[in-house]
């Protein structure tokens, strides 16, 4: 069966002058998700949005808000983004003291959980995780700013986290997405696809163009050669 991609414009390279309008263009244009960078000055050295604006952007949002925590600690503010609006909550292991618990954490307050590697962090996170997450987000650069290279080792995870999430889909049937973020752009997207990657965060790529819509729609075309190619 050929992948659904997502296409997950990042609201960090947005224009926070009007930010409602930004989440509106990108939908227009042709975002599946709108990516949300939580960022603490204390996990990564960064500071960035908190629940308040999350809430302020649901109402112009008419797709999944897609959080992304880099805090520590994560469990305080899990129900404050969950009250804000947001669909998927995504965190990383190194935040945790009890991850098993954060992922409970964020289901019992009706969102999805994700788990965050890093470039660094180890594969094995995801060997008593896998099956209660909706998401595996692989970050293709170190976290913490927009507009880093993308690194390339993170081809070889992809493809092995997308051998672990076929095979538990073939266990559960549940579906697992496999997010890439960091320097994804429309010249190596399919090289992430083909690598394993469904669900793809842009930031700068889309919001540094003057067209978002035709930059998803080059996306999508590179995308669809993938699809083409595939068994």
């Amino acid at each position: 069966m050929k992948p659904t991609y997502r296409i997950a414009p990042s609201l960090l390279s947005a224009d926070f002058a009007r930010l409602g309008e930004e989440v509106r263009a990108v939908i227009d244009a042709g975002a599946d998700l709108v990516h949300f960078d939580v960022m603490d000055n204390h996990y990564v050295p960064n500071l960035t949005v908190g629940p308040l604006v999350c809430e302020a952007i649901r109402p112009h949002s008419s797709v999944p808000i897609d959080v992304h925590l880099m805090v520590a600690p994560v469990d305080r503010i899990v129900p404050d983004f969950a009250k804000a609006g947001a669909t998927y909550i995504s965190f990383h292991p190194e935040a945790s003291a009890h991850v098993d618990r954060t992922i409970a954490l964020i289901r019992d307050c009706g969102c999805r959980p994700g788990l965050v590697l890093n470039p660094a962090t180890p594969l094995s996170w995801l060997d008593w995780t896998l099956d209660k997450l909706d998401l595996v987000l692989l970050m293709s650069v170190n976290p913490g700013f927009g507009g880093q290279a993308f690194i390339a080792h993170t081809l070889d995870k992809l493809r092995a986290v997308r051998g672990m999430i076929d095979a538990a889909a073939a266990r559960t049937g549940r579906q697992i997405l496999l997010e890439v973020d960091g320097g994804v752009k429309a010249d190596n997207i399919a090289a992430v696809a083909a690598a394993g990657g469904d669900t793809f965060v842009a930031g700068s790529a889309i919001f540094g163009t003057k067209d978002y819509k035709a930059t998803i729609a080059k996306m999508r075309a590179e995308l669809a050669t993938v699809a083409k190619a595939g068994p």
